[in-house]
C-alpha cells in the first residue's frame, strides 16, 4: 500500500500545544492512536482524532487499506499563519497579541506485520426515534398557536424566610 497523506491547514490551535498532543500518537497503531486521543483532555486532541478518523476512512476507500494494519507514520505540525492583534494598555499604549494558526499533515502507512489489535474502539450508532416517541420541548403550544410557558417551581420556604434583599433592617 502507498502512504496515506492528510492534512487539515489554518487550526486556530498554536503549534506548540497541538504538536504536544501530536507526538503521543506518532508510531502507534490506529487503533490505540485513537483510544490514546479519546483519553485527552487536551483541546488540541479533538481536531487530530478527527483528521485520524478522516485518514483512516479515506485509506479504506481508496486504497482499500485494513484498518488493523494501518499505524501513524509521521505527524507533523507547522506554523500557519498568524493573525495580529492589539491589547490595550496603560497610558494610550498597546501590547501586540499574535493567535497562532497550525497546519497538521498526517501521514498512515500500512504494515503487514503489526500485531492484532489489543481492544476494539466501538462508536454507537445515532438512531432517530420516530416522531410519536420523541420527547417534547419544553414549551408547549396551545390551539390558538400561542405558546405557554410551564410553570416554575415554587422557591420554598427556605427562601421566603432568609431572604438577602428583604427591605428590613439596616
Amino acid at each position: 500500500m502507498e502512504r496515506q497523506v492528510v492534512q487539515l491547514n489554518f487550526l486556530r490551535m498554536t503549534p506548540r500545544k497541538v504538536r504536544a498532543v501530536g507526538d503521543l500518537i506518532k508510531g502507534l497503531p490506529v487503533i490505540e492512536a485513537e483510544a490514546q486521543l479519546m483519553a485527552q483532555s487536551r483541546r488540541a486532541a479533538r481536531p487530530i482524532l478527527k483528521l485520524l478518523r478522516s485518514a483512516v476512512a479515506s485509506a479504506k476507500a481508496n486504497q482499500h487499506a485494513n484498518s488493523e494494519k494501518l499505524y501513524v507514520q509521521n505527524l507533523r505540525v507547522d506554523q500557519g499563519p498568524m493573525l495580529k492583534r492589539y491589547l490595550p494598555r496603560a497610558r494610550g499604549s498597546a501590547s501586540p497579541i499574535q493567535k497562532k494558526m497550525s497546519h497538521i499533515t498526517l501521514v498512515l502507512m500500512e504494515n503487514p506485520n503489526l500485531p492484532p489489535p489489543r481492544f476494539k474502539i466501538v462508536i454507537p450508532k445515532k438512531t432517530k426515534l420516530p416522531p410519536e416517541k420523541r420527547p417534547k420541548s419544553g414549551k408547549e403550544k396551545t390551539v390558538r398557536g400561542e405558546e405557554v410557558q410551564p410553570k416554575k417551581k415554587s422557591s420554598g420556604f427556605f427562601k421566603k424566610m432568609f431572604s438577602r434583599k428583604t427591605g428590613m433592617g439596616s
